[in-house]
């Protein structure tokens, strides 16, 4: 679901729009086949129902899409944090983002509830936000995750 090409270390931006503008442009980058305006429509969407800030400084904004054939991870690490409206109330610098079909809804349940305990974990944090490049980042969040798995 994420890979290097879709991991981003040090993103400049402003605001959460900018923010979530940003991801929609490397979502269709990135991801063959999906629309720009649709990605930044949809994530718009699903903000507006309750922020996906989830506290600690993370957020995991996600959404449905129609013309998503596969789950579709980006990961984003902010140069400088950016209000989220996080249940904490604390600025956002580590992104999640999860793109799914619209007709699997139970993967993209599961697959939220797994973000979230990871994102939980202190040391992985703390581990994605000493992270210096693209591929750093990257290496981070998937030998990280894999001890993680192992751990529990």
């Amino acid at each position: 679901m994420l890979s290097e090409d879709r991991t981003y270390n040090d993103v400049s931006v402003t605001s959460k729009k900018r923010l979530l503008d940003q991801i929609a442009q490397l979502a269709a980058a990135s991801c063959g086949g999906l629309n720009e305006q649709e990605v930044f429509d949809a994530l718009v969407a699903r903000e507006k129902l309750g922020s996906t800030g989830i506290g600690e400084g993370i957020a995991i904004p996600h959404c449905r899409l129609g013309h998503c054939e596969g789950a579709v991870g980006l990961l984003l690490k902010l140069e400088d944090a950016v209000d989220f409206d996080a249940v904490d109330g604390r600025p956002v610098d580590l992104v999640f983002v999860l793109l799914v079909p619209e007709q699997n809804p139970e993967q993209h349940l599961k697959t939220l509830s797994h973000l979230a305990s990871l994102f939980n974990d202190d040391d992985y944090r703390s581990d994605l936000r000493r992270a210096h490049s693209n591929q750093q980042l990257f290496q981070v969040a998937v030998e990280s995750e894999a001890e993680l798995r192992l751990a529990s």
